[in-house]
């Protein structure tokens, strides 16, 4: 028999879960089913280091109608998943993502590691 594996909780930083709705259906659905495996400890194939945070922050890419939409999330934490920023991209040449948003999920990466502090490190 296989142990069971338990689902880690998945937390929503600031704005990220109502920005995520407020995507087109198909990167909602493409973007739920990733973090869903990440709560098991999957790794969704989808998923790629985020530049500039170290690792265990992670993103979603998904295209859609000439539209570019990221989720950002981290698995740093044993026990718990963060959704960091979710967003479209928005940069007009490139693949730069805007400063607004990498200081935004910098400022929330910090909110994350402060509220697994708080919340599950002294969890057993």
């Amino acid at each position: 028999m296989l142990p069971k594996r338990s689902e880690k909780p998945l937390h929503w930083v600031g704005s990220s879960r109502k920005d995520l709705v407020a995507l087109p259906a198909d990167a909602v659905d493409d973007f739920g089913y990733a973090l869903s495996a990440m709560q098991m400890d999957a790794t969704s194939p989808q998923a790629k280091p985020w530049k500039g945070e170290g690792s265990g922050v992670l993103e979603l890419v998904e295209n859609d109608s000439g539209n570019t939409f990221r989720a950002v999330y981290t698995v740093r934490f044993a026990k718990a998943v963060y959704v960091l920023h979710c967003f479209q991209k928005k940069s007009p040449s490139g693949s730069r993502t805007s400063q607004n948003d990498i200081v935004l999920i910098h400022t929330r990466l910090k909110l994350a590691q402060q509220h697994y502090k708080e919340h599950h490190e002294h969890q057993s």
